[in-house]
C-alpha cells in the first residue's frame, strides 16, 4: 500500500482475512488496506510505518479488522463485533453506523496467543468479562490514541466459544508469529485425523471472512 492520503485506513492481521474486502476497497478510492501481521509487536510496527509515511496526512479514521476468538457463548460464527476507542468511544453517530451496518457491540480481550481450547476461551472469559480475543487492536488502538486518530475494531468470530481448534496454533509459528508451514505439515502427518476437521475450519473462517467484508463494506459506504 503506497502514502497517499486515504480518509479510511483498514487493518488486517493476514491476507486471507482481508481477502473478500479486497475487491470492494479498490472500488473505494478513499479506503486503504493495510495488512499488519499477527500480534501486538507486529501491528504497532506495521501501524507506525504507515503513519511515518503517510505524507503528513494521517487516516481519518483506522479499523482494526479480521478473525476473533468468542469468548461470550452467546456469539456465533460469522457474527460481526466491534469496539470504539477513544477518542471516538462516545461518537454516536460511528456508532449508529456501525449497528446499522449490522455489526454488534462487544468487549475485546487483546491476548498474546491464541486462544485453542474451549478451556482457555472459557478461563478468558471469566477473567477478563470480554466477548471476543484476537492479538492486534490493542496495540492498534495505542498508535491511533497517541496521534490522536480515531479507531475501532470490527471484528468476526471465527470460532465460537465452544468449540476448540484442530490444532495449537501457537506451537506451529515461527519467531514473527506467522505459521510455520514446515510444522504443520508435520504436525498433520503425525494427526491425519485432524484434517477433517482442519478443512472445516477452512470453510469457516472463508465464510466468517466473507460476512466481515459485507459489514465492512456497508460501514466504509455509509
Amino acid at each position: 500500500m503506497n502514502s497517499r492520503h486515504n480518509p479510511i485506513l483498514v487493518c488486517f492481521a493476514l491476507k486471507e482475512e482481508a481477502a473478500p474486502f479486497h475487491k470492494i476497497a479498490a472500488a473505494h478510492p478513499g479506503v486503504g488496506m493495510l495488512i499488519v501481521g499477527i500480534g501486538r509487536a507486529n501491528a504497532e510496527k506495521s501501524v507506525r510505518d504507515f503513519l511515518s509515511g503517510a505524507a503528513g496526512v494521517p487516516p481519518e479514521l483506522v479499523l482494526t479488522c479480521g478473525f476473533a476468538g468468542g469468548l461470550n457463548p452467546d456469539l456465533k460464527l460469522g457474527e460481526v463485533v466491534f469496539e470504539l476507542a477513544a477518542p471516538v468511544i462516545s461518537n454516536q453517530k460511528l456508532n449508529n453506523t456501525l449497528l446499522s451496518a449490522g455489526a454488534k457491540p462487544a468487549k475485546f480481550f487483546c491476548a498474546d496467543r491464541i486462544a485453542t481450547t474451549v478451556v482457555e476461551k472459557t478461563f478468558l472469559r471469566e477473567q477478563t468479562g470480554a466477548d471476543a480475543v484476537e492479538m492486534e487492536s490493542a496495540a492498534i488502538h495505542a498508535v491511533c490514541a497517541e496521534k490522536n486518530i480515531p479507531c475501532v475494531t470490527v471484528r468476526v468470530i471465527s470460532d465460537a466459544a465452544g468449540e476448540d481448534l484442530p490444532l495449537d496454533f501457537n506451537a506451529l509459528t515461527k519467531p514473527d508469529k506467522s505459521l510455520d508451514f514446515g510444522k504443520l505439515a508435520w504436525a498433520i502427518a503425525q494427526s491425519p485425523g485432524k484434517i477433517p476437521q482442519l478443512m472445516a475450519l477452512g470453510r469457516k473462517t472463508s465464510f466468517a471472512a466473507q460476512q466481515l467484508a459485507r459489514v465492512l463494506e456497508k460501514i466504509i459506504s455509509a
